[in-house]
């Protein structure tokens, strides 16, 4: 894109641009060297060299895809940190971070030639090249889950990552175009994200802009032809406008730097995209932004611009007053423009805009004894996220999942009762506040006020939003929430709530369709030796006895099956003289028992149980006519009955054939209703023009209670016909 705006100068050194395809390493190292002069002492550039020496050694005789010799690469990573003025140890360990992974180089020899600290950076940086995975996706999964846990103990390795990742897509034009875009779209939905969220601007926008330029090259090329043409048309007005607001700086008195710029190709691509407008109609294209001493002066400066320009009404945000997730402070304004252009002008401090362009780098603090970095709060906040979302996560496919979501940057700014504020994802929802929270909160909330009034918790929230959370220490998550959550942290926690839970309840399950069986065999599960066990769960290859309950009880293994193991083929012998006894159904053994929607069954009824591995026991009315030949199965099927100490509400589905009149669908909700009945679903389906048939979905203690229900109904004078749908 051709520079014709003033730019706000580059946080990267005069040499930063390209590392050249020709030349000699040792002159690029001692070009690396003459800058770290300028912010490191002469031990610490004497470090950064001695590093360079072992990794030229490590890395002699391989050579990159463009040909050059491969230190070239780490060469100019470390080149791209020390832009941002990062510490000796990290340039070294960016000097190094392939030599773990790409040579013969052990950990232990980093950690014995350079240190520890090192040696762990270089690692946190590695890709597992030793283990073997199913599949590219779940390789790539347990990597990224590995550099962002090792993220977590040190901050340095994603910047070391961005880095890496940054000088690649420089030289990304060697790639084949299948590899190439997807690296680019690896880098578009993980890398920049990342970069944004840690607040390094001058990396995410030069990521997204390659990016975009290498998976969407076509449209990248037509966009920056549309700006550039349109560039000329408006070039006086953008430079009138500069010299205006610098003007009026001047006669105001303060002392300010106006910079003007064209916004960046992907940000424009992804503003016409999320709001379906084409370059004609996207009008903030250019910003300008003003550089001030203090805080109180932006403000000031805010009215001045506001009153040489008429301010766009909604268009103002406070980011000072209330920072980004990644720490970005600045005053944003959208202005009418002279002949109608609407402009967007930031106001920052300097400090700001260094923050907003090197994010956590701008943190960093050196001492003689040696560089730490201090993290900022809302980077500290997301690290700790991201160790609760692993601790929650499954697997490797999962905690990616879960940090992708929490990657995007559209915010929204809710506040607690006592004013504490919390930023979100755009859509967050009620549900997601009280996880952001905290997890406890989250698993017992039952309710919630927004702005003071009762709201549903898949409400979502919008900016300014108080919201309070209403807890019951005896709740549980809801597998529904799943259904709306969008935060990682949310999701993660709910999923693993629940299948701490199910595993519970599976194991319980499976105790008593063990013991079930085993007493046809005239044996008991507490008689069962240790020894038994243990010889069966080598023979299964299961590590403890829960894990086998578990997964009889959830269908996985069969109880039989099980319980003819256990015992002796002698005792086996005597064992086939009774059937065996029915399970019983309490209603509360949580989710490894569920109850078939096709039918409803409810206590009272003759029911049914058929194993679904995963899942446990559906249970079904023995008249259910979706059935089939799973009777005939032996296999598949178990005879269950109803405890005498039910508990609990249960669906099932009644039909009401009724004459058309007013109010006629009120009324009978109405009586189901004053019967302690819920409807959980309602439909309708017009007959003759004189009456119309309801199905509804009622939940009932039991057949007694709907039999009330049913007696109830018929004497609604308009009720024609009502009976109970089974299949």
């Amino acid at each position: 894109m051709e520079p014709s705006l003033s730019e706000t100068p580059s946080t990267l050194p005069p040499d930063q641009a390209d590392t050249p395809a020709t030349g000699d390493a040792r002159f690029l190292v001692s070009d690396l060297c003459s800058y770290l002069e300028s912010y490191l002492t002469r031990e610490q550039v004497s470090e950064v060299y001695r590093a360079y020496l072992f990794g030229a050694e490590a890395h002699e005789g391989q050579n990159r895809l463009s040909g050059e010799p491969y230190i070239y690469h780490p060469v100019a990573v470390a080149r791209i940190l020390a832009g941002m003025r990062m510490d000796h140890q990290c340039l070294m360990a960016a000097i190094l971070h392939d030599v773990i992974e790409d040579t013969e180089t052990a950990k232990e020899q980093l950690a014995r030639e350079f240190g520890r600290e090192i040696a762990e950076l270089v690692d946190g940086v590695s890709k597992l090249t030793q283990i073997k995975f199913r599949s590219r996706a779940e390789a790539q999964a347990e990597n990224f889950r590995k550099m962002m846990l090792a993220m977590t103990k040190d901050i340095r390795v994603i910047m070391i990552k961005l880095a890496d990742r940054l000088h690649n897509m420089r030289t990304l034009g060697v790639m084949g175009p299948n590899k190439a875009r997807r690296i680019a779209r690896e880098t578009l939905d993980i890398y920049a994200p990342i970069a944004n969220r840690l607040g390094i601007n001058s990396i995410r926008h030069e990521l997204e802009e390659l990016g975009m330029a290498a998976h969407w090259p076509w449209r990248y090329n037509v966009l920056r032809g549309a700006l550039r043409k349109r560039r000329g048309n408006r070039k006086e007005v953008v430079s009138n406008i500069e010299e205006v607001l610098r003007g009026r700086l001047q006669q105001e008195g303060f002392d300010g730097n106006v910079y003007g710029r064209e916004k960046h190709v992907y940000s424009i691509y992804r503003k016409m995209l999320e709001k379906k407008l084409s370059l004609n109609e996207l009008a903030d294209v250019y910003a300008f932004r003003i550089l001030v001493d203090s805080v109180d002066t932006c403000y000031r400066v805010l009215g001045v611009v506001h009153n040489l320009y008429r301010p766009v009404p909604g268009r103002f945000k406070d980011y000072i007053a209330i920072p980004k997730a990644n720490g970005y402070q600045s005053l944003h304004t959208v202005l009418f423009g002279p002949h109608g252009l609407p402009i967007e002008i930031q106001i920052r401090t300097r400090e700001m805009h260094r923050v907003a362009e090197e994010g956590i780098a701008a943190h960093w603090q050196y001492k003689d004894t040696g560089a730490r970095a201090l993290t900022p709060d809302a980077a500290a906040d997301w690290l700790r996220n991201l160790l609760e979302v692993q601790k929650d996560s499954g697997n490797s496919m999962e905690f990616l999942e879960h940090v992708k979501v929490d990657l995007f940057p559209d915010e929204v700014y809710v506040f607690t009762p006592r004013g504490q504020i919390f930023v979100l994802p755009k859509g967050a929802t009620v549900i997601d506040f009280a996880y952001a929270v905290h997890s406890d909160v989250g698993n017992q909330c039952v309710a919630a006020r927004v702005d003071r009034r009762l709201a549903p918790l898949r409400s979502q929230l919008r900016n300014g939003q108080t919201v309070e959370i209403i807890t019951k220490p005896n709740n549980r998550p809801n597998p529904a929430w799943l259904d709306f959550v969008v935060t990682g942290k949310a999701r993660a926690t709910i999923r693993s709530y629940l299948k701490r839970l199910e595993q519970t309840e599976a194991v319980e399950l499976g105790r008593r369709l063990l013991e079930r069986e085993l007493e046809t065999q005239g044996r008991s599960l507490d008689l069962v030796g240790e020894q038994e066990r243990t010889q069966l769960l080598a023979e299964i290859g299961l590590h403890s006895f829960d894990h086998l309950l578990e997964q009889v009880g959830l269908g996985n293994r069969m109880a039989k099956l099980v319980a003819r193991l256990l015992v002796s083929s002698t005792e086996q012998g005597g064992a086939d003289a009774g059937p065996a006894g029915s399970l019983t159904i309490k209603g509360t053994e949580g989710m490894v028992v569920s109850f078939a929607k096709c039918c409803g069954p409810i206590p009272g009824d003759p029911i049914i149980a058929i194993f679904s591995p995963g899942r446990g026991l559906v249970v079904h009315n023995h008249d259910c006519p979706n059935l089939g030949d799973f009777r005939r199965q032996g296999q598949s099927w178990l005879d269950v009955q109803w405890a005498d100490d039910v508990s609990g509400e249960f669906s099932t589905a009644i039909r009401v054939d009724a004459g058309n009149q007013r109010g006629m669908l009120a009324t009978i909700a109405a009586l189901i209703a004053e019967e302690g009945s819920n409807i959980e679903d309602v439909r309708s389906e017009e007959r003759d023009g004189l009456s119309t048939s309801l199905r509804f979905v009622v939940t009932v203690k039991g057949r007694k209670h709907l039999a009330a229900i049913l007696r109830r109904l018929k004497h609604v004078p308009f009720v024609l016909r009502i009976n109970r749908v089974i299949g």
